[in-house]
């Protein structure tokens, strides 16, 4: 396992797995957990070689201070992958050497994936995400990428962003890792305390309730009931629940047969911001 903060560096070190072989890619903003080293065990099985980017990306937070207080723990980073069996090769740029001097995002058209959800809250977040993933895709050149579906629909985003790129790249979909008492895996919640962690479970919770009772209750009745579950703790404070179409990411206002719905939840425990959403069908 080796360290390589340059394009250059990662050329040389990646070129025996250019012919023939087949190369994995887990992009990441460090800070990892077991939720990250999953996706890492999986793309070890089905690649020769595996790439994890290890990168904070200005670009794609529109608060500072949320940026200012990201995690940054590369050596216990380094340690929690040379744990894994194979050949891993960790590329852990600066922002000016890997946006070559300008750090800008690129406006992009997801089709109206990047206005939904997360897109209403984050201004510009997803032309952040979709300007460091182009870079590190062309950098790495993967033959597949793979992404934990907590964040589902910069996953929709980034199948997206393939397609319009035209990037020769499989993208990979993994199951979200989550914690004993449900609580999604997220370098986030490092910042949580043993309280709010504790607290934070009633965001599975009401997904789950969501689920159980997708089929019985109407859209409306679904919301109000996840509005009432947030209402009675004080510790979460609910940003937006929506139950949107899987593939359009739009909000559904009815169901209709023949779509897939998945029910997305956005919450602050304090000032920490955590997502997690669910299939439904």
């Amino acid at each position: 396992m080796g360290i390589y903060t340059t394009k250059r560096l990662l050329d040389i070190a990646l070129m025996p797995f250019r012919e023939n072989k087949k190369i994995g890619f887990v992009p990441t903003m460090g800070a990892l957990h077991s939720g990250h080293l999953q996706l890492v065990k999986r793309a070890l099985v089905e690649n020769d070689g595996v790439v994890v980017s290890i990168f904070v990306n200005p670009t794609q937070f529109n608060n500072a201070a949320d940026l200012k207080k990201y995690p940054r723990t590369l050596e216990n980073d380094v340690t929690m992958l040379s744990s894994l069996k194979g050949n891993v090769f960790i590329y852990a740029p600066d922002a000016e050497a890997l946006y070559d001097g300008n750090v800008i995002s690129k406006k992009y058209n997801f089709s109206g994936l990047e206005h939904e959800m997360e897109g209403k809250h984050r201004n510009g977040h997803f032309d952040g995400v979709g300007t460091v993933l182009n870079i590190l895709f062309r950098n790495v050149e993967p033959n597949r990428a793979y992404f934990g579906e907590k964040d589902f629909q910069q996953l929709q985003i980034v199948r997206k962003l393939v397609e319009v790129e035209k990037l020769p790249v499989d993208i990979i979909g993994c199951e979200i890792v989550r914690e004993e008492n449900g609580l999604a895996k997220s370098s986030r919640n490092k910042r949580l305390n043993e309280i709010q962690k504790k607290e934070a479970a009633v965001i599975y919770r009401s997904l789950t309730q969501v689920k159980e009772q997708f089929k019985e209750k109407s859209i409306a009745e679904l919301n109000a009931m996840v509005v009432q579950i947030f209402s009675e703790n004080e510790y979460l404070q609910l940003e937006y629940f929506e139950i949107a179409n899987a593939e359009t990411l739009q909000t559904a206002q009815t169901l209709e047969n023949g779509n897939k719905y998945r029910a997305f939840i956005a919450a602050f425990a304090g000032n920490v911001r955590l997502i997690d959403n669910v299939a439904l069908n």
